[in-house]
């Protein structure tokens, strides 16, 4: 049965998409459709996307369009801060399409951004939701040495899908990008999702959540997969409350700092009370 969520058409939903055209900038909560959006952006919250709304690989469970994207806009940074700014946000999340067209992957304007934001919001914790920069040790480093409080990368789904649903993608790489985020900077915090109901055997997510303790994730996120669009890849299963929880509970056994689970539980969803819960800031 599928989940229950706020209306997009609220009038707070109108407010933050017209600060949002004003200021040229994108949000995955719109390019990816995501079913927590109305109640995302009634409590001034948002997902900002950089670098365009075009991705360079066509993953099917994933609603953001993709082709060819335009150079990266050089407003992009200072605009993302004065919104933050004007939204008064006490945590940011900065993700990205993936930019395979740019010999960094798009690590610097990453930087700029955090930068900015720093700049004109001094007491803003921010988190970025990485690319696997084609597992390129360098491009990190650019991020990692920008010093945002939290590094995400998802690990999305599990290895037997991934030649299914993440063609482009490669499940050791990912790995290896949230292990190399503590061997860069052990202060920074490291985190990591995967969506389930795309085919995947609950022992199969448990050996997710092993491998990232292996590699030091501090925070693990699970949510159900939701078909975007009649185009994309189909739910193979819904989960019940239960065993979300059953995942919760395994994921703090194993040793995660902490742990979301749940139906509509998305990687950035309620980003900012999960960071307040570790007490960094």
């Amino acid at each position: 049965m599928k989940p229950k969520v706020v209306s997009p058409l609220i009038p707070e939903v109108t407010k933050m998409k017209a600060i949002l055209r004003k200021l040229s900038l994108n949000t995955v909560c719109e390019e990816a459709t995501c079913p927590n959006i109305g109640e995302c952006f009634r409590k001034k919250t948002a997902t900002f996307m950089i670098l365009g709304n075009l991705c360079t690989r066509a993953c099917p469970y994933c609603d953001v369009s993709h082709g060819k994207p335009l150079p990266p806009n050089p407003q992009e940074p200072s605009n993302i801060a004065k919104a933050v700014k004007i939204l008064g946000l006490k945590h940011v999340v900065i993700t990205s399409v993936n930019r395979d067209d740019l010999p960094d992957g798009g690590a610097t304007q990453f930087a700029k951004v955090i930068y900015e934001i720093r700049k004109e919001n001094p007491d803003c914790s921010i988190e970025v939701l990485i690319p696997d920069f084609l597992g390129d040790k360098s491009s990190l480093k650019i991020v990692v040495d920008s010093k945002p409080d939290i590094i995400n990368h998802n690990i999305e789904t599990v290895p037997s899908l991934y030649p299914v649903v993440r063609h482009r993608g490669n499940y050791e790489r990912s790995l290896q990008i949230i292990e190399w985020i503590k061997e860069l900077d052990e202060k920074i915090l490291s985190k990591s999702g995967i969506m389930v109901g795309l085919g995947e055997e609950k022992e199969e997510v448990i050996s997710v959540m092993k491998d990232l303790i292996k590699v030091s994730c501090d925070i693990f996120t699970i949510g159900q997969y939701l078909q975007p669009s009649i185009e994309s890849y189909p739910v193979k299963k819904y989960y019940t409350d239960e065993e979300f929880k059953y995942f919760e509970k395994t994921g703090y056994h194993l040793g995660f700092k902490e742990i979301y689970s749940g139906l509509l539980v998305r990687s950035s969803y309620n980003a900012g009370e999960l960071f307040s819960k570790l007490n960094i800031k």
